[in-house]
This record gives structure tokens, sequence and C-alpha cells, in this order.
């Protein structure tokens, strides 16, 4: 999803598309050079030219953030100072086909079935959360986010017919969905980009250029990040 907020008076570039690029709007495009021929592509990060507005992928992916899984009640056991699950325990999340680069717990260790969206709780995970109130932990809650294919719908490619990919490259504000969701989005941070072409507040390496500014975060209401686009 890419959505423009606000832009200045320049029009966004028409250029050729690098054939073997796979992306979707809202991604950071990057000019490469194939032969004799410069063309569009993803960017790695070292030199980002602007958002990509079109799409050429064989899935389309979308992101969930700041997901709230809480595990039925659990008669736990005292391991030290600590109340426990005695067992795993499974939860299915709400989507399966989970990108597993993508995916991050925050508050407790899982482990991830990516394919089929569900996370296991392991055998000795302190409890820390209590379903009736009381005060005493008797389940386990985490907050996870990460991003996931769409299934049942097959991709696009909407460079098809012109061989050329629109991208938007003068100071605007947008709102993306094509963002690292195993990062934090604090206001005012700087916005750089990942080897895949996705916004993220972590650069690959120091020198690499920031584009932009948060605007406003991610959350579990609005999955969008928003920004300044330099």
């Amino acid at each position: 999803m890419f959505r423009i907020i606000q832009c200045g008076n320049s029009l966004a570039y028409s250029l050729p598309v690098d054939p073997s690029a796979q992306f979707e709007p809202g991604m950071v495009g990057q000019l490469r050079l194939i032969g004799n021929q410069v063309v569009m592509g993803v960017s790695d990060g070292s030199a980002p030219f602007g958002i990509i507005d079109d799409i050429k992928r064989n899935t389309f992916s979308a992101v969930s953030v700041d997901e709230v899984v809480v595990t039925p009640h659990i008669d736990g056991v005292m391991v030290g100072p600590d109340l426990v699950s005695p067992y795993d325990i499974k939860k299915e999340l709400v989507n399966p086909n989970v990108s597993p680069t993508s995916f991050v717990s925050r508050n407790v260790d899982v482990e991830l079935n990516a394919r089929n969206g569900v996370i296991t709780f392991l055998a000795g995970t302190p409890l820390n959360f209590s379903l009736t109130g009381t005060g005493t932990p008797d389940a386990i809650r985490t907050v996870v986010s990460y991003s996931y294919q769409i299934p049942n719908i097959p991709g696009d490619d909407s460079t098809m017919s012109s061989g050329h990919v629109t991208v938007w490259f003068d100071r605007m504000i947008i709102e993306s969905d094509q963002f690292e969701t195993n990062r934090r989005y604090p206001v005012n941070s700087p916005i750089y980009v990942s080897t895949a072409g996705l916004l993220t507040t972590t650069p690959v390496l120091p020198n690499y250029p920031a584009v932009g500014i948060v605007m406003a975060p991610p959350t579990s209401i609005h999955s969008s990040l928003q920004l300044l686009w330099l």
C-alpha cells in the first residue's frame, strides 16, 4: 500500500523497469545498470532514488502490527521465583504464510511455524498475565508484528505493457505498509532503506543515507507507516 498525503510540484518519473525485480507500491527503488541501459530496480539501501508506485509481484503481502496473543489458562509451576508453564502451548496467529525474517515477538520468546502461522510458547516460559484480574499470573501474553502473504490472490504486473515503472522522488508526506515489522518507529526517527527495499529505522551500513523522518508509527489499528520523504 502506498498513499501520497501531500507532495511538491514535481511529477513522478516513468523509468525502464529491471526485468528481474519484484516489488509492490511503497517500496523504495534504485537505479541500476544492465548492459548499457539504466533501469529502475529495488533499492539495497545504498543509493535510494524514490518510492515505487507500481506492482510487479507473484503474490501480494500485508503487515500485522502489535497483534496481541494470549494463551488459555495455565496451571503454572514454581521454578525459582517464577511461575512457569509446565508444557508447550501453541497459538494461531491471525494470518498464516508469515515471512520468517519479518516476525518479532516483543515480550516473550516463541517458536514460529511460518507457513501455518502458529507460535509455540515453550515449556518453562514464565507466566506474565492474569486472565482473572487477580494479579496472580495464570497465562502468557505477548505482542507480535510480522508481514505475510495474502492467500488465494495471485500477484500482478502493472509494468508489463509499458516496461516502465512509476517512481515518486520529490519531498512529500506518504503512507506505506512496505516497512520492516521487526523495528520500532518512534516519531521523528530517521528512515533508511533495507537491503530488500523496505523502509526501516536501522541503516544497512553507517554511511547509507536517510530518506525520511517518521511522522506517525504503525499501530494495531492503523498498520501503515507515515513519513516525510526527503
